[in-house]
């Protein structure tokens, strides 16, 4: 792609489309829907049990990093779908391992969860 150089006007264009994606991820991922809800009842929670400073910012980062992991799950899926829209293993091997990068993620942010908020609740 080539370098036309730093404007005001390009940047502000790339943050549009930066949105729109945020948007297409949380209007058409079902999964990213899942991931939304719990984010907002560990928000919740959060407030209501007084997280710390240093508590948000661990919070805030798992679910920014689960969110992230699954729009790029969700990209990876539509353009190996456009690539091979039929039956191809190596495809399928590809849209798995970024399946499993996101329950890592999901499956890591929980026990975060947990640490944080078992004491807090018990």
């Amino acid at each position: 792609m080539k370098n036309d150089g730093f404007t005001l006007r390009k940047r502000l264009k790339s943050f549009r489309f930066a949105f729109n994606g945020i948007r297409l991820l949380v209007t058409r991922e079902h999964n990213a829907w899942i991931h939304c809800f719990i984010a907002v009842c560990v928000i919740v929670t959060g407030c209501l049990v007084g997280l710390s400073a240093t508590e948000w910012i661990v919070i805030t980062m798992a679910i920014g990093m689960v969110l992230a992991a699954e729009a790029f799950n969700s990209s990876i899926e539509a353009l190996a779908d456009l690539v091979s829209p039929g039956y191809n293993e190596a495809i399928k091997r590809t849209k798995d391992l970024a399946a499993g990068a996101v329950l890592i993620l999901a499956i890591a942010s929980a026990v975060i969860g947990l640490v944080i908020f078992i004491p807090k609740l018990f």
